[in-house]
């Protein structure tokens, strides 16, 4: 009887203090990769977040926050970072830095675990007054690779007026040069499904795309 005593104290001790390996938490590392689909659309640096299922960029047909209105109109992931980071549901926040032409890659690698097995996106397409590729999903198991394409959507933030004057980034044929990144306001009040390009601005059809707009690739690395 004192035997058994002994053990199941020991044993609740373990279980109190974290220490049985059933209540471990497996942690883990994830490459991230987006590949640009678009033939006349650049992507900014791409936001990549690992968290729980209670996290999320947006809530399509709400209205973007604040934060996701900056990323969508100009690229800056700063204030979304910066939201994700003040975020419990949230484990690990990184971006790929730099822009990403048509067929190019960015790629991130990102800290998941049993609790915060998601992942979230984002990435601006420019030209255009405030698109943004976004995807999320669930981190894959050891030695599956994932693979999905995602959508570009309209932050609803601004209205599409395809102008020099109202569209940030470098050098445009269409614009002599940089645009200027004003911001008109107006938009549809909420996150949809992006129309593409109509050419009713500076910018013409060319410059337009057919969903899906991006390939995500994401395997566990370690």
């Amino acid at each position: 009887m004192k035997r058994f005593t002994t053990t199941t104290a020991l044993l609740l001790s373990l279980i109190a203090f974290g220490s049985s390996p059933a209540l471990a938490q497996s942690t883990g590392t994830y490459q991230v990769n987006i590949t640009n689909l678009v033939p006349a659309q650049v992507f900014t640096p791409v936001l990549v977040a690992t968290h729980n299922s209670s996290a999320a960029f947006f809530t399509a047909g709400a209205a973007a926050s604040a934060e996701l209105q900056v990323l969508a109109e100009t690229g800056n992931v700063t204030p979304m970072t910066t939201l994700l980071n003040a975020d419990t549901n949230v484990l690990d926040v990184q971006n790929s830095g730099g822009l990403h032409g048509p067929g190019n890659t960015g790629g991130v690698v990102v800290t998941g675990s049993d609790t915060f097995n998601w992942v979230s996106l984002a990435a601006m397409l420019i030209p255009t007054n405030d698109a943004f590729v976004s995807a999320r999903t669930t981190l894959p198991a050891a030695g599956e690779v994932k693979v999905l394409y995602a959508y570009a959507y309209d932050a609803g933030t601004e209205i599409n007026d395809e102008s020099c004057a109202s569209i940030p980034g470098p050098n445009y044929p269409e614009c002599g040069g940089a645009g200027t990144g004003g911001s008109p306001g107006g938009g549809e009040g909420m996150v949809l499904i992006h129309s593409g390009i109509r050419g009713d601005g500076d910018f013409g059809r060319n410059r337009d795309w057919k969903n899906p707009v991006a390939r995500i690739t994401i395997r566990k690395v370690s």
